[in-house]
């Protein structure tokens, strides 16, 4: 099957959740998420690596998932999700500053992203339960 772009067919195709600043900034941070947690120990792969990894792969992944034929209540259950998943990549971030994988610029770097995404998607989740 042949793949279309936007520009061959003259109709800009997107889903809801891309043009969503929540997503598109949980999208450029779980990047960052990988790039950090690369430089942890070999001995980490199958443990805090992939959490940490998996973790902020999942904000975007339930605010993408939520967006999609939900209701407005149903969408504000995964923005939680989301949030819960900032908690478990911070939660991460706090063990790896432990076991000194990460600098302190790093941790508090990561720290300060992972606050302020959270507030936005709390924001943006009382904005849709207001729209109920």
């Amino acid at each position: 099957m042949k793949r279309v772009n936007d520009k061959e067919i003259g109709v800009k195709i997107s889903f809801k959740f891309e043009s969503l600043m929540i997503w598109q900034k949980s999208m450029d941070w779980a990047e960052d998420i990988i790039q950090v947690s690369s430089l942890f120990p070999k001995a980490e792969m199958y443990n805090l690596t992939s959490q940490i990894r998996r973790a902020s792969d999942s904000i975007a992944l339930n605010i993408a998932e939520g967006s999609i034929l939900q209701s407005n209540p149903e969408f504000s259950k995964f923005l939680g999700y989301s949030i819960r998943s900032i908690a478990e990549v911070v939660t991460c971030l706090h063990k790896a500053k432990r076991r000194k994988y990460l600098t302190n610029e790093e941790f508090y770097d990561n720290y300060n992203i992972a606050f302020n995404l959270m507030n936005m998607i709390i924001g943006f989740r009382k904005r849709v339960n207001d729209n109920r």
